[in-house]
């Protein structure tokens, strides 16, 4: 499967993928359209860009039974107020909790 890699810093990267510098919103777009499974993001920052683009229709949020009390926030300070719908939820073995929720108008 294709990688399709987001950065402003990046020159180059490994085989099976494609490096994205502009156009985040535009490609994302692109990739949607196209048929096939779902694409998930990893990494805080590319999901905050994401997030702050409105690109994300589905969240899957796993909610560990632990208090760290400190780390980088889950999310970024919204610009405006992000209404989300849960959808779907699942209790794991160790009381690990998964929350599947779309945004507002996305199709779940």
């Amino acid at each position: 499967m294709q990688k399709v890699v987001f950065s402003k810093t990046l020159k180059k990267v490994g085989w099976n993928a494609r490096l994205v510098s502009e156009n985040l919103a535009e490609e994302v777009n692109r990739l949607k359209a196209q048929p096939g499974k779902d694409r998930s993001v990893g990494g805080a920052g590319i999901a905050s860009a994401f997030m702050q683009l409105g690109l994300i229709d589905e969240y899957r949020l796993y909610i560990h039974p632990i208090i760290l009390g400190s780390g980088k926030p889950m999310f970024p300070p919204p610009h405006d107020r992000l209404d989300l719908q849960l959808i779907e939820t699942h209790t794991f073995g160790p009381g690990v909790v998964l929350l599947k929720l779309a945004s507002r108008g996305a199709a779940a």
